[in-house]
């Protein structure tokens, strides 16, 4: 297990040396991360990253290196790197299970503990959270688009690094991806790594054909013949053809596929099928990639593309059309006594104001549809009755009378650390795919699905949550 804690802002360092000089080191905080918009102007999120961040916090430890680092930037009082050098996460932190649809400001990871050991973990808690969760969105818009095909993940070579080829993978999986070409996520996740040639295979032989015939006796039971090296439909279509048919037939096998990487891919892909179908290879695949994302299969399948398979590489890894996911991590409360002070922050942007307070997160579903209609945040020691109506308030208009009537409701987050100590039961990473599958299928409207214009989850609050918010922002006073 690899030990990340110096992977940090530094001003995480600067304030808790601070929290340590000032005695303030055993008060406990809570801290709540969430995001604020959807990527691609989409209708949700999917959750991602939380495995990475369970083996970061239980890797949490800093080295006599470490110490001797921060001591020779003479910053640093010598008890607060004393303190570090026995420094072991103690808190809570409850989250939202892997895969959960999320919407903006609902807290997809909440941290309870003492404000240094808060403080801290923020940088990697959202380096985990936000690229995954940003990847597994892009991938799961692109394996909708589209539809019964099939994808692969094809990304590796322009990820941005080793970690983002491998955890970015993983998270395109949980999205709704099929399979990668990334070796080393298969390795260490289980995702079927597929693969089969490169255009310098084709140029390495003597001929087209001799290529293809070379790899089809190697590979007889898995030939996906690459066919746009030199010319698509006089060349290499017609030298997989021969290939299928004097080569792989009197093995008793069948060509899998052709793929091609660049041309017009609508025009190409329904040549390709006419001609296959005609040489009686129905069963043989067309196989795509070169810069394929939701909206390029969107416009294809409007063509009326002959296409069995994406191979999708850097739009995806690197969620080209939209690459920042904006997850933040704020303080929404102070322990005093036995209480949790809440606490806000206030900005000139409307939607940069936080929700105060120690909270508890819900989904709300319809009885009648089993679709859920909205998200409602209460505070922790609420306990809301849901049995009959239960009255709330739109923070986008306070001023209607709303309540919800023949309502079912969930907890959004879970426990997984409870103390310091790991509580939470990881699922497998097919578990964590066919969750998305599953809530997309039977939770989610489709209207929200859409690429485009789509509806708007509501994200509600209990009326004692808003009376505290409103008298969070009335306090606050301002100088002349």
């Amino acid at each position: 297990m690899r030990n990340l804690t110096m992977l940090m802002d530094f001003y995480e360092l600067t304030m808790a040396n601070g929290y340590y000089v000032t005695g303030n080191k055993d008060k406990v905080a809570v801290f709540d991360m969430f995001y604020r918009t959807n990527p691609d102007e989409g209708g949700f999120v999917i959750s991602a990253g939380l495995e990475m961040l369970i083996d970061y916090v239980q890797g949490l430890k800093f080295t006599d290196d470490d110490i001797e680092y921060l001591r020779g930037r003479n910053m640093f009082d010598e008890g607060f790197l004393e303190y570090l050098r026995n420094f072991k996460f103690t808190g809570t932190i409850e989250a939202v299970p892997e895969g959960t649809i999320v919407y903006p400001n609902i807290p997809i990871v909440t941290v309870t503990a003492p404000i240094i050991e808060a403080q801290l973990i923020e940088t990697m808690l959202l380096i985990c959270i936000n690229f995954q969760s940003l990847i597994a969105t892009k991938a799961n818009r692109i394996a909708r688009a589209a539809g019964d095909a099939v994808v692969m993940e094809f990304g590796a070579r322009r990820a941005q690094g080793p970690d983002a080829a491998v955890w970015g993978t993983r998270a395109c999986f949980i999205g709704g991806v099929n399979t990668t070409a990334t070796v080393m996520a298969d390795q260490q996740f289980g995702v079927t790594a597929v693969g089969t040639m490169a255009h310098s295979w084709i140029e390495f032989f003597p001929s087209e054909y001799e290529a293809f015939k070379a790899y089809a006796e190697i590979y007889p039971d898995n030939s996906v013949l690459l066919i746009d090296t030199y010319d698509i439909l006089e060349s290499g279509l017609p030298n997989a053809i021969k290939v299928a048919h004097e080569v792989l037939e009197p093995m008793g096998k069948r060509l899998k596929g052709v793929r091609i990487d660049s041309g017009d891919l609508a025009y190409f892909s329904k040549a390709i099928r006419r001609q296959l179908d005609a040489e009686g290879l129905n069963d043989c695949s067309v196989v795509v990639s070169n810069s394929v994302d939701e909206y390029l299969i969107d416009s294809l399948n409007k063509q009326g593309a002959r296409i069995n398979s994406y191979g999708v590489g850097e739009r995806m890894i690197t969620s080209k059309s939209d690459p920042v996911f904006g997850g933040v991590y704020k303080l929404v409360a102070v322990k005093e006594g036995d209480t949790y002070v809440p606490k806000i922050k206030i900005s000139e942007n409307v939607e940069k104001i936080t929700n105060p307070g120690k909270k508890k997160a819900y989904r709300v579903y319809s009885q009648k549809t089993g679709y859920a209609i909205a998200d409602l945040l209460t505070l922790e020691d609420e306990q809301p009755d849901f049995s009959e109506s239960y009255a709330f308030v739109d923070p986008k208009q306070p001023w209607k009378n709303m309540k919800f009537r023949n309502v079912d409701v969930k907890p959004l987050q879970v426990t997984i650390f409870k103390d310091g100590e790991l509580v939470y039961e990881k699922p497998t990473l097919k578990e964590i795919q066919a969750f998305v599958k599953k809530q997309l299928k039977d939770e989610i409207w489709e209207e929200e699905q859409r690429f485009y214009n789509p509806h708007t989850h509501y994200l509600d609050l209990s009326q004692k949550l808003y009376e505290v918010k409103k008298e969070l922002l009335s306090s606050v006073e301002y100088v002349d």
